[in-house]
């Protein structure tokens, strides 16, 4: 059921469709008017709570199904594909927060909380059920949206209440595992944030192992169970999506993308792209999934 008292906080303070800032840091309200099908993306880190509408993210085998009874932990910015639900009569929307590091980290350190219990399995993208506590949190945070005072003055510290309530949740370990270098978990994710900062590069995936000290067939399984898919084919998606993302913004042309994301070859570049989204990149104009 849509959270109704959220949903009329929210509507007043976005008219398009999209993403629209707000007067506090890092957060952002969504809406969508039409259901969308499913096609590859891929979020920022972060918390992404529908109060109406529905989505699906498909990320390797899971289905993670997050609605306004739930909403998305998100640790890392990983490629999946996701579908949207919504109409002109019933709109999809939410609330986008960015999670700032730092905000994170003195939470975590505050709380005392720097143990990560391994007999709790989370991943770095996963649907959480709504707690009362949680929807009270983001009510309040919604709320100062509407007072360009209490936004300014208060803002922050309602912030910290949504992403605390976010640590308590059961996926709060993957939030703690950003800022406590401990377990497999840690050594994924922080082989994960080397692929994002070497995109351009060659990447060996027994170097990573070696970083991570794990063996190669180790790193592969642990990388597979986490991420849902081989170091390799993460690393192809996430290179699609980058160039996607750069072909929108129309600034460069296919050849020099295709080498800003690590392509040697721009016509296996192409090959890729078209097989992936299903258009060559020139044709290609994925306005839609700025919306999701």
């Amino acid at each position: 059921m849509p959270k109704t008292k959220l949903v009329n906080l929210i509507k007043p303070l976005i008219e398009d469709d999209g993403f629209s800032d707000s007067l506090i840091e890092n957060v952002r309200l969504m809406k969508c008017a039409k259901s969308i099908p499913r096609m590859p993306l891929i979020y920022s880190p972060g918390l992404t709570i529908i109060v109406q509408g529905r989505k699906i993210g498909y990320l390797g085998d899971r289905e993670i199904h997050y609605d306004s009874g739930h909403y998305l932990v998100q640790t890392l910015p990983l490629p999946f594909e996701c579908e949207t639900f919504a109409s002109e009569d019933a709109p999809l929307f939410g609330v986008s927060i960015t999670i700032d590091p730092a905000l994170l980290s003195e939470l975590v350190i505050d709380t005392h909380e720097d143990e990560i219990p391994s007999s709790v399995p989370y991943f770095p993208m996963s649907s959480v059920a709504m707690s009362d506590n949680m929807e009270v949190a983001v009510t309040r945070l919604v709320e100062a949206l509407h007072d360009p005072k209490t936004a300014k003055i208060m803002g922050q510290s309602r912030l910290r209440e949504v992403i605390f309530e976010a640590l308590q949740s059961s996926q709060g370990s993957a939030l703690r595992a950003l800022v406590v270098n401990q377990g497999r978990f840690s050594q994924i994710v922080h082989s994960l944030k080397q692929l994002h900062q070497q995109l351009d590069q060659e990447v060996r995936v027994e170097q990573l192992a070696e970083e991570a000290n794990m063996s190669v067939s180790s790193f592969h399984y642990h990388f597979k169970t986490i991420v849902g898919s081989s170091p390799l084919q993460y690393l192809k998606r996430l290179r699609l999506l980058k160039s996607q993302m750069l072909l929108n913004q129309g600034f460069k042309n296919v050849s020099q993308i295709s080498l800003d994301v690590g392509y040697k070859s721009v016509h296996q570049f192409s090959r890729d792209y078209k097989r992936y989204f299903g258009v060559p990149p020139t044709k290609d104009k994925q306005k839609e999934s700025a919306l999701l």
